[in-house]
C-alpha cells in the first residue's frame, strides 16, 4: 500500500473536513470480512480517483461498488450503518430491530409501550426484562449519517427515568422495578451527551459507542442484519418487506418467491445461522 503523496482534506457528512486516513478505510473493509489484499485494492483505488473535498459519502460508494463486484456478503456488511439508516423515515423498525437485539441476548422484549411515572405517562420505545432485570429504552432514530444526539436528549431521558424509577411495572407476569434506562441511537453522540451521560450512570448505546458492546458489536455478534443490507433487493422492494413488519435479513429465510440469489447472500451475510 503506497501512501498519498500529499495530504487530502475529506468533507464528512457534517461538513468538516479532516485528512483522509487511509487507515480508517482498510479497517472498516477489514471490520466487513475483507481480507488483506482486497481491502488494500479497494484502499489504491479509491486513492487513485481521489481529490481535496471528496466527501466521505462518495469515498463510500466508490469502496462499496468495488466490493459489490467482488463480494457482495463484504459489501453487505460494509453497508451496515447505512442499512440501519435506511429503516426509516420513522423510527418504528428501528425500535424493532433494539427489540430484537435484546431477544438474541436472552431478553422478552416489547415496543411501543404506555407506563405509568410518579407523576405523568410516558411513551417508551422499548421495554426489555430478563430475571429481576426490566429495562426501558428512548430509541433515536437519525436518517441522515451526520446528525448526532446531543445532550438535550440525555437530559431529557434522565428526566423520564427519575420520574419512573421508584414505581414498580409488571412484564412477563411479573412485578418488577426499572433497572436502568438506556438511550440507542443508529448514529453517534456528542461529545457533551457522553460527558453528561457517564456524569448521570446514564447509559448510551451508539453506532461506534461505548468502545466494546456498541450497536456495531451487537449486530455483528447476533448476525440481526437488517434487511436493508441486502445488496440483491431493490429499494421497492427493501420497502414491500419492512411494509410488512420484517426487519432482518434472516427473516426472510423460507418466503415464497424469494431469489435464490438473495437466499445465498443472506447464508453469506448472517454466517450460515439462519
Amino acid at each position: 500500500m503506497n501512501p498519498l503523496s500529499k495530504p487530502f482534506l475529506i468533507t464528512k457528512s457534517t461538513g468538516e473536513q479532516e485528512p483522509f486516513d487511509p487507515k480508517k478505510l482498510v479497517s472498516s473493509l477489514k471490520r466487513a470480512g475483507a481480507g488483506d489484499e482486497q481491502a488494500n485494492n479497494v484502499l489504491s483505488h479509491v486513492e487513485s480517483e481521489m481529490v481535496s473535498g471528496m466527501s466521505t459519502g462518495d469515498i463510500y460508494r466508490h469502496a462499496f461498488s468495488l466490493l459489490r463486484h467482488a463480494s457482495r456478503p463484504v459489501a453487505a456488511r460494509y453497508s451496515m450503518k447505512r442499512a440501519v439508516a435506511e429503516l426509516g423515515p420513522n423510527g418504528f423498525p428501528f425500535e424493532k430491530f433494539i427489540a430484537e437485539i435484546f431477544k438474541a441476548q436472552g431478553y422478552e422484549a416489547v415496543t411501543d409501550q404506555i407506563v405509568q411515572g410518579h407523576c405523568i405517562e410516558h411513551e417508551v420505545d422499548v421495554v426489555a426484562w430478563r430475571g429481576n432485570e426490566l429495562i426501558m429504552v428512548e430509541a433515536k432514530f437519525h436518517n441522515e449519517q451526520g446528525m448526532k444526539s446531543d445532550s438535550k436528549v440525555a437530559l431529557y431521558v434522565k428526566a423520564r427515568f427519575d420520574d419512573l424509577k421508584n414505581g414498580e411495572f409488571v412484564y412477563g407476569g411479573k412485578t418488577r422495578k426499572l433497572s436502568s434506562w438506556q438511550l440507542f441511537t443508529n448514529t453517534k453522540f456528542s461529545d457533551r451527551a457522553i460527558q453528561y451521560a457517564e456524569c448521570q450512570e446514564l447509559s448510551l448505546v451508539g453506532w461506534n459507542y461505548p468502545r466494546k458492546g456498541n450497536l456495531e458489536d451487537m449486530i455483528a455478534q447476533a448476525h440481526l442484519h437488517p434487511l436493508t443490507a441486502l445488496t440483491t433487493l431493490s429499494q421497492a422492494e427493501k420497502h414491500a418487506f419492512l411494509d410488512q413488519g420484517l426487519i432482518l435479513c434472516k427473516q426472510l429465510i423460507g418466503l415464497p418467491g424469494l431469489k435464490s440469489e438473495t437466499q445465498e447472500e443472506i447464508r453469506h451475510i448472517c454466517g450460515g445461522v439462519i
